[in-house]
């Protein structure tokens, strides 16, 4: 059965890069690629077919353009456009064309998580029954670096075995955030400060342990690195993405109905990288 790769354009000039992406994404899967549109089904009936067909031509002209642009091939394509809901469309063809994965470029309300929680995007990430890439940089190159936030949770191993299983040639450093308790009272107190390391040791060591225990259900994984940096997850992940400017993030999304997780908010408000979400 041949693979899919659905991408859900909004025609805007930010969807750029994400279309190029899900080119480079599908030819490296030797996927088909599905590209859609979703129209706004209240049209005039007597121009309908009319914005239909110059919506095609357009997406067929801007998947030449970015070819051209980033020298890239083109897999088996198919062009189509739907009306309706945007996100109820999305989710209903990823489901229908039984996507491996959804590529969508990044929303326009960068900076501003409070305008996050009804767009279409966190609709669809909340939703999709595949991994969810937002795209926003350019593909210059496939996804070299790669970093996944990682704790013993069901839905971080599920994420990291999305990864290990998708991205086989990449580099990835796996980011634990740790804390303890009583550091504020206790931290400068020797007898803390060794029990502390004893603890930080184990707890490197229980992640090896989970990662190793992973990777041996597989095959052909790639290298991995385990960094440990202390103090909450939000914070340790924005600062080392500051720092070490990943290709991708890859997260797995525990968001509830109406509330996206602070992580997965803080990682669209303020891009520094593509993001990958997989739903638990």
């Amino acid at each position: 059965m041949t693979r899919t790769v659905l991408f859900a354009t909004d025609l805007s000039a930010e969807n750029r890069a994400a279309f190029a992406r899900a080119l480079r994404l599908a030819h490296a899967d030797g996927a088909q690629l599905d590209i859609i549109h979703v129209l706004d089904p209240y049209l005039p009936r007597r121009v309908f077919h009319q914005v239909e067909a110059a919506v095609v031509d357009d997406i067929a002209a801007t998947l030449k353009d970015v070819r051209e642009d980033y020298a890239l091939e083109e897999p088996q394509t198919l062009i189509q456009t739907v009306a309706g809901a945007p996100y109820v469309e999305i989710i209903r063809e990823a489901h229908e064309r039984q996507a491996d994965l959804v590529v969508v470029g990044m929303h326009r309300k960068r900076g501003q998580k409070d305008l996050l929680a009804g767009t279409t995007l966190m609709r669809i990430i909340r939703s999709a029954p595949c991994p969810v890439v937002v795209a926003s940089q350019p593909p210059t190159q496939p996804w070299e670096s790669i970093l996944v936030p990682v704790d013993f949770s069901l839905t971080a191993r599920h994420s990291l075995r999305e990864a290990l299983q998708r991205f086989p040639d990449a580099s990835l450093t796996l980011l634990h955030a740790w804390s303890l308790p009583g550091e504020r009272e206790l931290g400068s107190h020797p007898y803390y400060s060794q029990w502390r390391d004893h603890e930080v040791a184990r707890l490197r060591e229980r992640l090896a342990q989970e990662i190793d225990s992973l990777m041996s259900e597989l095959a052909g994984v790639p290298d991995v690195e385990l960094v440990l940096e202390h103090g909450p997850p939000c914070e340790v992940l924005n600062a080392y993405i500051k720092r070490h400017t990943p290709d991708l993030v890859v997260i797995g999304s525990r968001d509830q109905p109406h509330h996206a997780s602070q992580m997965t908010d803080m990682l669209l408000s303020e891009p520094h990288c593509d993001v990958m979400l997989c739903r638990a």
